[in-house]
């Protein structure tokens, strides 16, 4: 288990460092970039990782958690972790979305309930073909 969150912890800071440093090249092309900011990115692409590499593999595969608790838990720590991103990326733009925390927190609580949904459903579903496969 600690392997492969390893590798899905590094792929996913690959994927963002390459993906905001295009978004950076597209809309910011002709603006100089301060080494420090670059530490900056790294801190993004390590949220991102934490986040999506490891914390919802281990909420939603490891954790015997009752579901309600897995969607407060992803939702607080998806926005927290998204705001932190959002200020490693540029401190203006936090203070002018961070008035919203409460209703980004309340989407982002009926969306993981949506994707929970699924989530469990698709998982039946794998399970019961499973079975079905065990007993034939």
């Amino acid at each position: 288990m600690a392997n492969q969150l390893k590798q899905a912890f590094f792929q996913v800071f690959t994927l963002t460092s390459l993906w905001v440093t295009l978004l950076l090249t597209v809309f910011f092309r002709d603006q100089p970039v301060e080494m420090l900011y670059l530490w900056r990115l790294a801190g993004i692409a390590a949220i991102a990782a934490v986040l999506f590499g490891v914390m919802y593999n281990v909420l939603w595969n490891h954790f015997t958690l009752k579901p309600l608790w897995n969607i407060l838990i992803g939702s607080i720590l998806s926005i927290a972790g998204g705001m932190g991103m959002v200020w490693l990326f540029s401190v203006e733009m936090f203070d002018s979305i961070s008035a919203w925390w409460p209703g980004m927190l309340l989407l982002s609580v009926i969306l993981h309930t949506v994707a929970f949904y699924f989530y469990a459903r698709a998982n039946s579903k794998k399970s019961a073909e499973e079975l079905n496969k065990i007993l034939k």
